[in-house]
């Protein structure tokens, strides 16, 4: 049984309440209004935790830090590769675009990732 932290608590309920798509650097500065002694090592391990049990995403592309997401139902991200911004995409989940992967792979195919990529609204100065 994990023990109780009220710091891990507070990042996930910020994490549930905030769609901006943090990164842990993001988070620590937020968390150090309510716990000005939190660490920014406390803040990755807690975030780490949170999305090793499945509570969070963690959003890695390769390019930048990871961001994190309270959101973890089936949804889509777009990530901006002028400012690194991360957004949800409104859209309906695709199912079938696993079906149609598992026809051409021998293994189980249990969930995907998709990332679109581009320039966010800002950088693309479109209002």
């Amino acid at each position: 049984m994990l023990k109780y932290s009220r710091q891990r608590e507070s990042i996930k309920n910020y994490l549930d309440t905030h769609r901006i798509h943090p990164t842990a650097e993001t988070v620590y500065a937020d968390m150090r209004k309510d716990f000005p002694n939190i660490s920014l090592g406390t803040v990755y391990r807690n975030l780490n935790l949170l999305a090793d049990m499945g509570e969070i995403l963690r959003i890695s592309y390769g390019n930048g830090p990871d961001h994190y997401d309270g959101n973890t139902m089936p949804h889509y991200h777009f990530i901006c590769t002028s400012c690194n911004k991360v957004m949800d995409i409104e859209m309906e989940p695709m199912s079938r675009l696993q079906e149609i992967a598992s026809q051409n792979f021998k293994g189980t195919i249990t969930n995907h990732v998709t990332h679109f990529f581009g320039l966010c609204p800002e950088c693309s100065n479109i209002n």
